[in-house]
Order: structure tokens, then sequence, then C-alpha cells
């Protein structure tokens, strides 16, 4: 691209592509699209061009494009800040947007920005726009493609709103309903938000997520029996399946593509580091936190912090994240902002050892531990486990 500018545009050029976006979730969502593409192509799979790795920046996109330049279908993971420039030069036939929550403090200042660049280029885009896949559970996600051609509406059942307390439209209170919930916490029906002013409200959804299944349009239920843990994966998943449907792949062979997956761009892998069975897990702010926590259920903890420029520079986010839950459980800071999380860790009463060396911090566990990493210490993690 430094060779040629124009270069991201040319190599998009004349392709049928899908786009996946949302500031949690995009590298594995991409991931199931992806999957379902290449099962409903056989063998043909050589048609199909995917930033499988997950760099979604105009030079990774455009990398990957170019390692493919007779593939004729692009399933593209996208940085939130590549939306509105793809969207101008790729012409995609389906955006899948997914969350919208803080990421990146430094870089992304205020997310409803980003949000208004989307609205803005789907506005231009006009009727020659990509058929959006949008979460309706997210007040920024329906505000932003209120000017999208067409939208197929998701309910993730998501109950992280910590960063939509106000109405994206006319800044009033949004009032919430919230999901009932089973007594294993899945959500089984309800949950619903509107603005206290103005007209924005949560959109029918024509795909449901309840539990661990998904309802289609047609109301019938597929369970996912996805590889990847976690109930926001499910979610994921019913985002990935409309966005299949669009492409022409019917649910059953979509879903057979989507089981494949199990460690997307080393997400949920298990590898052996410094002599320890370590499964990684990537969380990056505290909606991505609330969801990996929970899924960390082995003796000893080990999270690793860093403030490298993909991390974010800003680390306040950890004094949002529920670190308590850990209470009573062994748990090692590592990474080089393990000082920080320290204190954080000190103040929500959770016992631990600081160790800043990465490889140090996983020496010698004599059971399996769980391993929650910030962007950058996790690809470390990721190239001494060999995943």
């Amino acid at each position: 691209m430094r060779l040629d500018p124009q270069a991201l545009g040319e190599l998009v050029a004349g392709r049928r592509v899908a786009m996946v976006s949302g500031t949690n979730g995009k590298t594995t969502t991409t991931h199931f699209l992806a999957a379902a593409v290449r099962q409903a192509l056989g063998p043909d799979t050589g048609r199909l061009v995917h930033n499988a790795d997950g760099a979604n920046l105009h030079g990774g996109i455009a990398s990957a494009l170019g390692e493919a330049p007779h593939a004729d279908l692009a399933i593209l993971e996208t940085d939130e800040r590549v939306v509105a420039d793809l969207v101008r030069l790729g012409r995609p036939e389906v955006l899948v947007l997914l969350n919208f929550s803080r990421d990146q403090l430094d870089r992304n200042h205020e997310i409803k920005g980003l949000g208004r660049s989307w609205r803005e280029a789907l506005a231009t885009a006009g009727h020659d726009g990509p058929v959006v896949v949008a979460n309706a559970a997210e007040p920024l996600i329906v505000w932003a493609v209120g000017t999208a051609r067409e939208v197929v509406w998701v309910d993730t059942a998501a109950t992280w709103t910590q960063d939509a307390a106000l109405c994206p439209q006319c800044g009033a209170p949004l009032l919430r309903e919230q999901p009932e919930q089973a007594a294993d916490g899945t959500h089984t029906a309800g949950g619903h938000w509107r603005c206290s002013r103005c007209d924005l409200a949560q959109p029918t959804a024509t795909y449901r997520v309840v539990g661990d299944t998904i309802v289609l349009p047609d109301a019938s239920v597929v369970t996912p029996a996805l590889n990847v843990p976690g109930g926001f994966n499910v979610s994921n998943a019913a985002c990935a399946l409309a966005a299949a449907d669009l492409l022409g792949i019917d649910p059953e062979t979509a879903l057979a593509g989507m089981r494949t997956v199990s460690a997307p761009a080393g997400r949920f892998g298990t590898a052996t580091i410094s002599g320890s069975r370590a499964r990684l897990l990537l969380a990056k702010n505290p909606a991505g936190w609330a969801e990996a926590l929970p899924l960390a259920t082995s003796g000893t903890v080990v999270l690793a912090i860093d403030s490298a420029a993909a991390d974010g520079r800003d680390v306040s986010w950890l004094w949002d994240v529920e670190y308590e839950q850990l209470a009573g459980r062994s748990v090692v800071a590592t990474g080089p902002r393990a000082a920080d999380l320290a204190v954080r860790l000190t103040y929500a009463g959770v016992e631990h050892r600081t160790v800043p060396d990465l490889a140090e911090a996983l020496r010698d566990h004599p059971e399996p531990v769980d391993v929650v990493a910030t962007y950058t210490p996790f690809q470390r993690l990721r190239k001494l486990g060999g995943l």
C-alpha cells in the first residue's frame, strides 16, 4: 500500500464481499462465516479468501486479498475504523455488525463517532450498499444502521449494558426490560430496550438467541453445538448464520462448517507453555472480560495485561472489570502492566502473585490453567505455545 495507496480498492474490486465488524467477537464470527462458506464450496475452496489471522486494518486486509488474487469470495474481518472505507471501496453484499463498547480509548475516544461514520457510509452507499446483519440488542448498532438499505435483525440476548445508558439519537436515558433467566443463567425470554424520549427502540428480530439455541426466521430452532465455549459464541454463530443465509447457504450446511472451528486465531486454544498446560482466552475491554472471566474455571488463573498500541495505551478500564469474582482463587498477575492489575486486584480483595514475565508466570503449574490476556500478551503466548 505504500507503493500503491489505491491498492486496497483495486484488490477488493470484482469480488463478492462479506464483512464482519464490532468491538468483540469479530474474529470468531468471521471464522464461523468463512467455515460456512467453505463447507458450501466443497472442493472449490480456492474461491474463498479470508484474513484468518485477524489482521483487520487496511494493510492486513490488502495483504490477505493480495495473496489470493483469483478468489472471487472474500470474507473479511474489519476493524471498526475501517468499515466506512471498505463499504465505499468494496461494495460488500453483507455487513455484519456485532456490538459496540469502549475499546482502545487512546484511539477510539468516543464510540458514537465510529457509529456515526458507519451511519454516514451506509447513507452514502444508498441502494448500492450492503444488507446489514445487525445486533438488535445494541442501541448504538441500531442507530448506526438506520440509513442502511436493508437490515436483518438478530436478538443476541446481550447483557452488557454499561456502554449504552443514553440514546444515541437524542441523548435521553434508555429504558430497559432485562431478559428472564433460567437457573443456569441462560436467557429464556424477554429483554427489550427503548428510548425514554424519542422513537428509537429495539427492533423485532428474525433471528433470536434463546439459551444455547438459535430461533430461525421460520420459527425452527437449531442447537449450534459449537466447538468453542461461551454463550456469546452462540450469539456470534447466530449472526454468522444470518450472513450465510444472505450468501445462499442453508443453516444445516452453515452449522456443519461452523462446528469445524475450534481455536480461531488462537482463541480458546490449549498449549504447553513453560511446562504448564494453558488454555488461552482473549479479553481486550470490560465487555470482553465480562464474557471471558466466567470461562476461566481452572484452580489457578493467569491474567496478562499490556498497554502497547495494539492493546490500547489507556488501562483505566481495569476498574470496570469485576475481578471480585476471582476471590478465593489462585491468581497470577503478569505482563508489562502487571503492577496496575495488582493494584486493581488488591482493591477487589483478590489474593494474587505478581510475576511480570509471561513465561515465568506460566512455569510448571501442576494442573491446567486458564490464561486471560489482552491482545499483545495473547499473541506472545500463542508464539510460546506454538498456536
